[in-house]
């Protein structure tokens, strides 16, 4: 099993810039994908960015170019750093990590989400 620690989330003014974090922990060995999830009010969960173990980034389109996913090492941590806040980017963000198979944590785990808020 796998288990997530999230922190960094808050309320930022528009135009503002905030970073998350999670760091996962227990039988770790094997993490492949890590990234961040968000579930806005009135909307469905979206993924936001992915970071997989071999460097490769995924960004959702309307977060592109002002979103940063990185990961750091030996902490297994994942990290998520928001420039040009929007309000529209208002909601819960939620850590995930990936483990595959035939690693003994196989599986998908979510951390408890942290709340962020952009708002004048």
């Amino acid at each position: 099993q796998v288990q997530l620690v999230e922190s960094g989330g808050g309320l930022v003014q528009p135009g503002g810039s905030l970073r998350l974090s999670c760091a996962a922990s227990g039988n770790i060995f094997g993490i492949n994908d890590m990234g961040w999830y968000r579930h806005a009010p009135g909307k469905e969960r979206e993924l936001v960015g992915a970071a997989s173990s071999s460097g490769t980034r995924n960004y959702a389109d309307s977060v592109k170019g002002r979103f940063t996913i990185s990961r750091k090492y030996p902490k297994n941590t994942v990290y998520l750093k928001m420039n040009g806040l929007k309000p529209e980017d208002t909601a819960v963000y939620y850590c995930s990590v990936a483990v595959y198979i035939p690693y003994a944590s196989a599986g998908h785990y979510w951390g408890q989400g942290t709340q962020v808020t952009v708002s004048s």
